[in-house]
């Protein structure tokens, strides 16, 4: 009996440089169904290309103090694996438009971006929720927080029974002539942020 993958390559941990944990203070959120994803040919685990649906944005959420985290599990399931995929970050504010912002993530489905604190990789940016997107999971308010002074803690993940097929996908864009880089790739992505 044959498997459907192969592994084909090692790897070893480079010791110029290191893992380093953690994302980055930012995250890029969008409507699933208003930006189209273009993948590499060779690859479906990289995306070379974002393309905006008509006037559609992608929107940028800025946070401080490791306010973001991203998680990705493996879970084994009778047709094989598939991946459970989490955004976690916190909003330090309390807003009719932030409220509006939290019920539309609860309703709809929507794709993130997140940056990697390390960077040498060719996943130093990545992308959570690429075949069934993510929905507002949680979204909790204590008032008497002072560690989000009575901010919204919220988690994106995968909608129920929906895991991904594969690992977050890297994002990897190039620009008009050249190859792609970690520069030409966040470049792309600030294009198309409202």
């Amino acid at each position: 009996m044959s498997i459907y993958n192969k592994i084909n390559a090692g790897f070893a941990l480079g010791a110029s440089e290191p893992v380093t944990a953690g994302v980055e203070d930012v995250i890029y959120i969008f409507n699933e169904d208003e930006i189209t994803l273009t993948y590499s040919t060779t690859n479906p685990l990289i995306v070379t290309g974002l393309t905006a649906v008509a006037t559609a944005k992608v929107y940028k959420f800025e946070g401080t103090n490791n306010s973001f985290n991203a998680t990705s599990k493996l879970a084994k399931t009778q047709v094989g694996p598939r991946y459970t995929e989490e955004i976690d970050f916190n909003v330090a504010g309390l807003s009719v438009e932030i409220k509006a912002q939290l019920q539309a993530m609860g309703y709809g489905r929507v794709r993130a971006i997140v940056v990697n604190n390390y960077k040498a990789s060719d996943s130093a940016v990545e992308l959570y929720g690429a075949v069934n997107g993510l929905v507002l999971t949680e979204a909790e308010r204590n008032a008497a927080d002072e560690t989000l002074d009575g901010g919204y803690k919220v988690k994106l993940s995968n909608p129920e029974k929906l895991k991904e097929p594969y690992p977050p996908r890297a994002v990897s864009i190039a620009p008009q002539s050249g190859t792609a880089t970690y520069a030409s790739t966040i470049a792309a992505i600030e294009e198309l942020v409202a």
